[in-house]
């Protein structure tokens, strides 16, 4: 007697293999049976006439640390599909963490959520996860940001051998907890600081423990190619896999770089370097408004660069630094106001930040500040700088798997406020409708392909990501002519279409398009690595 059965499904196996119809039987969190043989009684059955059955989607660049305590339903990610997150991006990571930057978190979401952490260590915060009862499966990457900052705060310095030494103790121990690899963002403070071998010293570590490396390179846009040569080095030098974070060339200038950035990678592949990219299928990156200035404006903590902002030598030094960047009345343009923290900067919220300048009787920049300082560095914000036939480029090639670049969110509660990107509830059913159906970009077998075994077997996760006997049962249900995403940049809290049923670990958590009450998700360590 299964628990469930699947019947009468196309079952789309993650390995992008042509679909076959048959059933599938689930015993416990298991994959008892997958096929056209796959019958026998069962307490409950599924009839899936007519849907895409796939192993359930893994966002494999996600930014849910946090989020996953404030919403541990995990909405957004659910409705579309996804199953998995694996966690940590961009060098940012909730574990492991000590220091300044342990006190600096523990005091924000203090302040802000009136939350608790109460962790340090990658077992502690997989603990908490685990109490939390989350709705997903959750897989970590540890931060080079947050360990650079746990050992250094914000210095703009090389860090003494003791020093690193501490940030590779850090590293050890994490990756024993559990934790998939390293990530960092050499484009934001403090691992904008750092050399090159400060990262591979770190990588090398990782890597010993059989982790991978992602990078948000040290620039997407002017400055693209050198940065890719520098993380191909790292990645080289520490004989490491490499994923390259959202891979994407930003700024209209910059966007004729893209074959030359594909033969970067090409060329790293014919030498025998694993390295993966992810992506996001939209035109608008987001990120911190504090991204738009330069990296000595960051360097401290929260507290010296609100300080720092609030000099005038030092704003008057922005003011023409940004003007020289080209940061001038086009580029405030294509800069919207995610999200604030503040009740009274709520109506800047989903404007273009030339606009909310105009309605406080500013010029964009001292805005800028003046908004940063009020926020302590807590905005969120959009930029449309990217090229839509890159975007199409870029998704295309095989080595590009599917991330969101998200933080889960819910529909209430402390994380159902702002104007964030629609990607946070769109990204896989707009590959699935937009994609695929709308553009013929590549096909569906592909498409599921890129979001299901290319990431798990990324991170080391082989007990997912397929549709065989024994996997873990994770699975999302479909209607390939109906699926699309609903969310705009305008109204993002809006769930997609056509996504019938998705099980997490066996449990039903969404059931004709909308939540149940299951909460079946875990934290979730890597079980082998294969060569």
């Amino acid at each position: 007697m299964y628990d469930l059965l699947i019947a009468d499904a196309l079952l789309y196996d993650g390995t992008g293999a042509p679909p076959v119809e048959g059933s599938i039987a689930i015993q416990g969190d298991r994959i008892a049976a997958v096929g056209p043989e796959a019958r026998g009684p069962a307490r409950r059955v599924l009839k899936a006439a007519g849907y895409a059955a796939a192993p359930g989607f893994v966002d494999i660049h996600s930014h849910s640390d946090y989020h996953l305590l404030l919403a541990p339903e995990a909405a957004s990610s659910l409705l579309q599909g996804v199953t998995l997150e694996v966690g940590g991006n961009c060098g940012y990571a909730a574990a492991p963490i000590a220091g300044p930057w342990q006190r600096e978190r523990e005091e924000t979401y203090g302040e802000v959520y009136g939350l608790s952490l109460g962790f340090s260590t990658v077992a502690e915060y997989f603990a908490r996860l685990t109490r939390e009862r989350i709705g997903i499966n959750f897989a970590l990457l540890m931060g080079h940001n947050t360990l650079r900052g746990s050992i250094l705060g914000g210095a703009n310095r090389a860090p003494t051998p003791e020093e690193a030494e501490r940030m590779a103790a850090l590293a050890r121990r994490g990756m024993a907890e559990g934790a998939v690899g390293l990530s960092t963002g050499l484009v934001y403070a403090p691992a904008c600081f750092a050399k090159p071998e400060e990262l591979t010293a770190l990588a090398t570590v990782v890597r010993e423990a059989g982790g991978i490396l992602t990078a948000h390179i040290r620039s997407e846009g002017d400055g693209l190619l050198e940065a890719l040569e520098e993380i191909l080095g790292v990645a080289e030098a520490a004989a490491i896999p490499l994923q390259v974070s959202h891979l994407k060339t930003s700024g209209e200038k910059n966007w004729g770089k893209l074959p030359e950035a594909f033969a970067l990678i090409e060329r790293a592949l014919a030498r025998g370097l694993t390295v993966r990219c992810d992506r996001y299928p939209y035109t608008a990156a987001n990120t911190g408004l504090s991204a738009c200035l330069p990296s000595w404006a960051l360097e401290g903590g929260r507290d010296a660069q609100v300080a720092r902002l609030g000099d005038p030598s030092v704003r008057e030094r922005l003011t023409a630094e940004l003007a020289t960047q080209g940061k001038t009345d086009t580029y405030w343009d294509r800069v919207m106001i995610a999200e604030v923290v503040t009740e009274g900067n709520k109506r800047f919220e989903g404007l273009r930040v030339s606009r909310a300048a105009a309605a406080a009787g500013k010029p964009p920049p001292p805005f800028v500040l003046d908004l940063l300082v009020a926020e302590k560095m807590q905005v969120d914000a959009i930029y449309f700088t990217m090229s839509e036939e890159n975007l199409r480029q870029i998704l295309a090639k095989p080595y590009v798997m599917i991330g969101s670049d998200a933080g889960t969110r819910n529909f209430t509660g402390p994380l159902s406020g702002g104007h964030p990107h629609p990607r946070g509830f769109g990204t896989f059913p707009r590959v699935l409708g937009h994609c695929v159906r709308d553009l013929g970009l590549f096909d569906l077998a592909t498409a599921i392909r890129k979001m299901t075994w290319d990431p798990c077997r990324m991170v080391g996760l082989h007990d997912r990501g397929r549709l065989i006997p024994g996997a873990v049962a994770d699975l999302t249900l479909f209607d390939p002519d109906r699926v699309r995403d609903e969310a705009t940049y305008e109204d993002p809290y809006r769930p997609p279409s056509g996504i019938a049923w998705v099980l997490v670990n066996g449990q039903v958590a969404v059931e004709a398009g909308a939540l149940t009450e299951v909460r079946a998700g875990r934290p979730v360590r890597p079980v082998r690595r294969e060569a």
